[in-house]
């Protein structure tokens, strides 16, 4: 068999187009219930004001004709719609144009929610999502067969995406390079699931076997997704396995599931066969209309182009993480974790309807995802986007947020938007009179703490960020 043959990649565009697919459905359902209240015509950072201090070359999106809260739901309306039909395959079955035109619809209109989103999309799984949607629309149908060119794209959208992130924890803190960095990271991590702690309470040798799994994965074996098969599909399936720890360990958003899934690209249905020899994958196609073959080919060229932005970034002292180095967010540059925070700070918001001085009466306002309850057992929730939470972190971490001020504004003003982005509202009758919001330092509870006090997280006060604030004329 030779190792460029398309047919042998019939899983893989399944995989990949209703993967991507379900990854968009997930991206347009958490936006449906979230942008309003972080973006929309009451939001903490409005759309409209963004948009008229920005021009169409630097934020393109549909947007710039008309917003509205109800038109926002409705895009993501049709996106989850036309996602759930590539995801059941039905356009798949058409010709190869239809799909085409499928992914490219979910590509502009999520391009259009990302480009005005501002700090609450400022992710590098929403670039990522954007370049994976854009080059999959031109997989084709199930009447051609998998176009190669489209690929080796796919293997090299993996490579920037993995090898970027290992060269960029080499460029940055000395815990990667002296092993040490996963002694903190689940600990630290924006948003830690049911199995953080298990995995922080692992023994240090295990945690340095971790860094050094990482470092493999992520510097060595990207460069063999381009190797003959079956060793392209070993080092995918490794990078796979890799990808589902770090699903198991933490909430990502769809970081690592869309890995995974771009990641399948270099797995050959001779590989699959080998594993699971009971699955039908002999696929007949008939020929590729010339025209295809065109478009494929121009996609590539353009593709190729714009890549070398991204190539000299990895080789730059001065790399850039998570960066887009055009408005469409095609072809962009990746990387994750640089540094790992050493200690983690979490900022908890209270209420009082009682005079400020009395400590007794000041109530939390718990978060769906952040840790806030030291007796809560962190929840998983990834490959849904808790966008709110994962900015408290980067709050909690002293990076500017003007959003944060209007935020405590709505819990004053008893807005129901806003309070449907929390688990727990304290005052469910009636607005606080006063909020605040306090510095905590978290950390893990040891075995012997969790048996003796039932706690998941020990934590102390570090200060105050926001001291007590009410509205204006309300006593």
């Amino acid at each position: 068999m030779d190792w460029l043959d398309p047919a042998d990649y019939d899983l893989a565009r399944q995989v990949l187009q209703r993967g991507v697919a379900l990854v968009f459905l997930v991206a347009f359902l958490s936006t449906f219930n979230q942008f309003p209240a972080l973006l929309g015509e009451r939001g903490l950072l409005p759309v409209r004001r963004f948009l008229d201090a920005t021009t169409w070359r630097q934020a393109p999106s549909i947007f710039r004709w008309h917003y509205s809260d109800r038109f926002l739901r409705l895009v993501c309306l049709i996106g989850i719609g036309v996602a759930a039909l590539l995801v059941l395959g039905i356009p798949q079955l058409g010709p190869p144009w239809l799909p085409l035109i499928a992914f490219l619809v979910l590509w502009a209109l999520y391009l259009s929610i990302v480009t005005v989103g501002q700090t609450f999309y400022a992710f590098g799984w929403e670039s990522l999502l954007l370049e994976a949607g854009f080059v999959v629309a031109f997989l084709g149908s199930d009447q051609v067969e998998p176009p190669m060119p489209i690929l080796v794209f796919l293997w090299w959208l993996v490579f920037r995406l993995e090898f970027g992130a290992g060269m960029i924890k080499m460029r940055g803190g000395r815990e990667w390079r002296d092993l040490t960095a996963l002694d903190y990271h689940h600990e630290t991590q924006p948003m830690p699931n049911p199995v953080s702690r298990f995995a922080h309470l692992l023994p240090k040798p295990v945690h340095r076997l971790e860094v050094i799994g990482n470092h493999v994965a992520q510097l060595g074996l990207p460069w063999l997704l381009f190797a003959p098969q079956p060793i392209a599909s070993i080092a995918a399936l490794l990078l796979i396995v890799t990808q589902g720890w770090l699903v198991v360990s933490g909430n990502f958003a769809w970081l690592n599931v869309l890995t995974v899934i771009l990641t399948f690209s270099a797995v050959s249905d001779e590989a699959v066969q080998w594993l699971l020899p009971f699955l039908p994958l002999d696929v007949a196609h008939p020929s590729t209309p010339f025209w295809w073959l065109m478009i494929v080919v121009a996609v590539t060229a353009v593709l190729v182009v714009l890549s070398w932005w991204p190539a000299k970034n990895l080789v730059s002292r001065r790399q850039l993480m998570n960066a887009s180095f055009n408005p469409l967010h095609l072809v962009n540059a990746y990387g994750a974790f640089g540094t790992v925070t050493k200690r983690r700070d979490e900022i908890v918001v209270e209420g009082t309807d009682d005079a400020p001085e009395n400590e007794s009466g000041w109530r939390e306002y718990e978060f769906k995802g952040k840790p806030g309850d030291p007796t809560r057992i962190p929840r998983q929730f990834a490959p849904y986007h808790l966008r709110l939470d994962w900015l408290m972190w980067f709050l909690a971490l002293g990076m500017r947020a003007d959003w944060f001020t209007v935020f405590l504004l709505r819990l004053l003003e008893g807005d129901r938007a806003t309070l449907r982005l929390l688990r727990v509202n304290p005052f469910p009758d009636a607005p606080a009179r006063f909020v605040r919001a306090r510095v905590f330092r978290y950390r893990f509870a040891t075995r012997a703490e969790r048996r003796e006090t039932g706690m998941i997280w020990v934590r102390e006060p570090r200060g105050v960020l926001v001291p007590p604030t009410r509205l204006k004329g309300r006593g």
